[in-house]
């Protein structure tokens, strides 16, 4: 299926299957009961998720938005915790979805622990080119949800971004 950008793949607490992202960009945002929303991750291809439920169901912890035109498949529940249950190597090659996850976690995690505003900037800025390019961040993300990513105030992105070595 093809999501357009802004189009909502799933809402947080519902129940349903599994997505395999074969191109594009997905956001997760949690949203409170207040409505207002955080972003907690980004989806890149190749990724199949909700990852809480890849070995077993859960309700959705968010709701996933495209960023970008993105392609989804769905995987069915049913067969997926199947073929689990018959071919215990699958459950290995999850493992290794789920480390390379932490892996990318972990370099946003060495983003948020740049000291300097700029640098957690240019190293998002460095990470989304890899899968946006040539778009700019800001063609997929607003300023709040680049602040919310590396844990700066909308105000300091406008500023940085409105730098000449940002343009």
């Amino acid at each position: 299926m093809i999501l357009h950008k802004g189009e909502t793949l799933f809402r947080q607490g519902e129940s349903g299957p599994l997505y395999h992202l074969r191109s594009g960009l997905l956001k997760i945002v949690r949203v409170h009961k207040d409505g207002s929303q955080f972003l907690v991750n980004i989806i890149v291809p190749d990724e199949i998720i909700p990852h809480h439920s890849l070995i077993s169901p859960n309700p959705y912890y968010g709701t996933a938005v495209a960023l970008v035109t993105s392609e989804v498949e769905m995987l069915s529940q049913q067969e997926w915790y199947q073929q689990l249950e018959q071919n215990p190597e699958r459950c290995r090659s999850i493992a290794l979805l789920l480390q390379e996850r932490l892996r990318m976690m972990q370099q946003r995690i060495d983003q948020l622990t740049e000291v300097s505003p700029a640098a957690k900037l240019e190293k998002l800025q460095a990470w989304f080119q890899t899968y946006i390019s040539p778009a700019s961040l800001t063609d997929v993300l607003t300023q709040d949800e680049i602040g919310q990513l590396i844990g700066l105030r909308r105000e300091t992105i406008n500023r940085l971004l409105r730098r000449p070595s940002n343009s």
